[in-house]
C-alpha cells in the first residue's frame, strides 16, 4: 500500500543552502496540479495531496519524501491528520473519504458515497469528521458529519447528521470554536456557518462576489481567512462573521493562510490555469504574496511557481510555509532572519 522513498531526487537543492539564501526546497513527487497541504501538530510532517490520485508524505524539515498512500482511484482534493499523527483522512474524486494508518499506509477503513467527495476536516479532539460531497445527478451538495472511533476496528459509517441546502459545491469546510459550527464556502461564494446539533444555518455572508478556493483558521480559533477568484481575501471574526480586513490582489486568489506567530497573511494564486501557457511565469502573477493583516498593505512576494498556486500551509512554528502550483511542484520555504525584522 505505501511505496517508500527510493532515491534522493526530490529535494531540489541541499537544506544548507536553502536556509543560507532563503532557497525553497523543491519537492518533485506529483504529475499533476497541487490542490491541498496540511502539516501535523508538530510541523515535522508534510502531507501533499493532488490530482493524480496520491497523497504523499514527506519530512518538512528537509523534503525527505517518505511515501505515498496507494488506493484512490480519482483525484485527492483534501486531508486532515489527528493530532497525534496516527491517523490520515483524505476525501477524493473517486467518492470515497479514506482513513490510513500513518505509519504504514495501510488505508483501514473507507467511507462510499454517491458523489465525488470534497472537503474533509477533523473536529478538534478528534472523535468527529466532517465531510463534503459534490452537486451530482440532481443530489445538492451536502456536508456529512460522522464519528471517528477510537478502536479502528470499530469504525463506521453512520451519518451523524447532514447539512445541506447551498448551491454549487463546497469547496471547504471547517470546525469551528468548540466543535458546535461548521464554516463552509464554495462555488456560490457565500460562507456559511452552521449548528452541528440542528444542521441549520446559523450566519452567512456574501462579502465575495465569485467562487471561495479556500477557508483557513487563526490559531486560536477567533478569525479565519478565505481566499476567492474574485481576487481578494477577506479575514472574519468566527463567532459573528464580521468582516474585519480586506486583502485586494492583482489575480485570483486560490489561496490564503494566517501566520501563527506574526501578524501576517500569505496570498496565493495566478490567473486561470487554462491561459497559462500565453504567458511567462512573472506575467501570470505566480507569486506568493505576503501582507500585514492588521494594515492589509503588500509586504513581498516570493516567486518560483510556473503555474497559478493552488495550496499555501504555514508550519505550525512560523518559520517556514509551503507552497503547491498547478505546475505540480511543492516549494518548502524556510524564511530567513531578515523576514522576521519585517516591522
Amino acid at each position: 500500500f505505501f511505496s517508500p522513498r527510493t532515491d534522493a531526487s526530490f529535494a531540489g537543492v541541499c537544506v544548507k543552502c536553502a536556509r543560507a539564501n532563503m532557497r525553497p526546497i523543491l519537492l518533485k513527487g506529483h504529475e499533476r496540479p497541487l490542490t491541498f497541504i496540511k502539516y501535523n501538530r508538530e510541523g515535522d510532517l508534510l502531507f501533499t495531496c493532488a490530482k493524480d490520485h496520491h497523497p504523499t508524505l514527506w519530512y518538512s524539515d528537509d523534503g525527505e519524501r517518505v511515501g505515498t498512500y496507494i488506493g484512490h482511484n480519482g483525484a485527492v482534493w483534501t486531508c486532515d491528520i489527528t493530532d497525534d499523527s496516527k491517523t490520515l483522512v483524505t476525501g477524493s474524486a473517486d467518492t470515497t473519504c479514506k482513513m490510513w494508518d500513518t505509519e504504514t499506509g495501510v488505508c483501514y477503513f473507507t467511507h462510499q458515497f454517491e458523489q465525488p467527495v470534497r472537503a474533509v476536516a477533523l473536529s478538534q479532539g478528534d472523535q468527529l469528521m466532517c465531510i463534503s460531497s459534490d452537486p451530482f445527478m440532481g443530489v445538492p451538495a451536502a456536508v456529512h458529519v460522522v464519528r471517528v472511533a477510537a478502536n479502528r476496528s470499530e469504525q463506521t459509517n453512520e451519518i451523524v447528521i447532514s447539512l445541506s441546502g447551498p448551491e454549487g459545491r463546497i469547496n471547504r469546510a471547517l470546525w469551528g470554536p468548540f466543535n458546535t459550527t461548521i464554516l463552509t464556502g464554495g462555488e456560490d461564494g457565500v460562507i456559511r456557518m452552521w449548528d452541528v446539533e440542528t444542521g441549520a444555518v446559523l450566519l452567512e455572508t456574501t462579502e465575495h462576489k465569485k467562487q471561495i478556493q479556500h477557508l483557513s483558521l487563526s490559531d486560536d480559533k477567533t478569525h479565519f481567512i478565505s481566499a476567492s477568484l474574485d481576487k481578494t481575501a477577506r479575514l472574519f471574526d468566527s463567532k459573528t462573521m464580521e468582516c474585519l480586513k480586506t486583502y485586494t490582489a492583482d489575480r485570483p486568489v486560490n489561496a490564503a493562510i494566517i501566520s501563527p506567530i506574526l501578524d501576517h497573511i500569505i496570498l496565493g494564486g495566478g490567473q486561470d490555469a487554462m491561459s497559462v501557457t500565453t504567458t511567462s511565469s512573472k506575467a501570470g502573477k505566480f507569486d506568493s504574496k505576503i501582507h500585514y493583516k492588521i494594515f492589509e498593505d503588500e509586504i513581498g512576494g516570493i516567486r518560483g511557481h510556473f503555474g497559478p498556486i493552488n495550496a499555501l500551509a504555514w508550519h505550525p512554528d512560523g518559520r517556514s510555509f509551503t507552497s503547491g502550483g498547478e505546475d505540480g511542484y511543492v516549494r518548502i520555504h524556510h524564511l530567513d532572519n531578515d523576514y522576521f525584522r519585517i516591522k
